[in-house]
């Protein structure tokens, strides 16, 4: 007998599990706070890598409905200097192996590949307790509940499920986000647009820096990265975009105004993207009936890996829950053991990662490192 499985969270990570679940006949309930799929916009672009978000789409059964939303070109980098100078340019030329999709499309296919009615919307978790014996009571906002033998919290960063696990709180790491867009940028912003190029634009100094991608139909996708203090944000009203734009790119100062436009001209209201994170080795005893995935389990710095790295461990998990057929504590035994080295060891190197961009060696730290003068040393 397969137990049927609770999932929380309708992220990338709770319907890859989902899915992978389905295609091995184990029944599971997703259950999301959101409405419904098109409550909120999904987020930007993001790089799916060879060795974790593409295995796990094809332990999904999607791979060919993934390579049908690739941005083709997206895989362009470049690193520029606060002047607007080139400082890397790695052009797009089909071999790089982390292909560009929407977040949003990515989640479509994904929901559009399990069985109707799998994924409740509407349920927003208010709190969950133990019954005994590995059992859950899960309760909602709308007084209701439900109970489970085997609970998965793919309820992202600040999971309601985890207490149920661990102690660990997501900790300020001292940098936030101003995220916003423009549209049809190679039209009405030419000079911003050329900026960028055709994929990804990082242009970077100590302790900030404007990023910013390409997507579909022109459209600039930007965060502005600022080391700040969280007070220094409280401070800010961002329900007045015209005062947040202003003091945000009064922090840019004398930059080429090629870049400063992704602030000035967004034709979207600023928001505010703190970034936090679990302690690198995070990790918890097992405990019958119920486990983590994603951003729940390892929320680290911004890397390009946590998508990926939350398919992953939905794929992960559903492979091990097919593999043991009426033994699911040996399954998320089995998932715990690997998931955690795995996920500490990209923890540690995305505070690397974000060390080479935002450290006292930025900009030229980010690009020793795409050009392999960091080895050579």
């Amino acid at each position: 007998m397969r137990t049927p499985v609770t999932i929380i969270g309708a992220g990338l990570g709770g319907l890859t599990l989902a899915r992978v679940l389905h295609v091995h006949g184990i029944p599971a309930t997703v259950y999301e706070a959101e409405a419904s799929a098109d409550a909120r916009t999904q987020g930007g672009q993001l790089d799916i890598h060879e060795h974790n978000g593409q295995p796990a789409l094809a332990a999904a059964g999607l791979t060919d409905a993934f390579r049908a939303l690739i941005h083709e070109g997206g895989e362009a980098l470049r690193v520029l200097d606060r002047h607007g100078a080139v400082l890397h340019d790695e052009p797009d030329d089909g071999t790089g192996g982390r292909p560009e999709v929407l977040r949003g499309d990515l989640r479509r296919i994904l929901l559009d590949s399990l069985p109707t009615g799998t994924v409740r919307w509407g349920h927003k978790v208010s709190g969950v307790r133990p019954l005994g014996a590995g059992r859950h009571e899960v309760a909602f906002a709308d007084g209701t509940t439900v109970t489970t033998d085997l609970l998965v919290g793919a309820d992202g960063a600040w999971s309601k499920v985890r207490p149920l696990l661990s102690d660990a709180r997501p900790a300020y790491v001292g940098t936030s986000y101003v995220e916003t867009y423009l549209f049809d940028g190679d039209t009405r912003h030419p000079d911003a647009a050329k900026a960028v190029g055709a994929g990804s634009l990082l242009a970077l100094v100590p302790g900030k820096g404007i990023q910013a991608h390409r997507e579909t139909g022109g459209t600039l996708h930007t965060y502005v990265a600022l080391a700040r203090p969280q007070e220094w944000f409280a401070a800010l009203d961002f329900t007045d975009a015209d005062a947040v734009t202003a003091r945000v790119a009064a922090e840019f100062d004398g930059w080429a105004p090629e870049l400063t436009v992704l602030i000035t001209d967004g034709e979207t209201a600023p928001v505010l993207r703190p970034l936090h994170t679990l302690p690198a080795d995070h990790r918890w005893e097992r405990v019958p009936g119920v486990t983590l995935l994603g951003d729940a389990a390892h929320l680290m710095i911004p890397s390009g890996e946590g998508a990926n790295l939350a398919m992953y461990d939905g794929a992960e998990l559903g492979k091990a829950l097919a593999a043991h057929p009426g033994d699911a504590e040996a399954a998320l035994a089995e998932y715990e053991r690997a998931l955690f080295p795995r996920s500490a060891a990209e923890a540690v190197e995305a505070a690397r990662l974000h060390e080479r961009m935002f450290g006292a060696g930025a900009p030229h730290s980010l690009v020793d490192m795409f050009t392999g003068a960091e080895q050579a040393r």
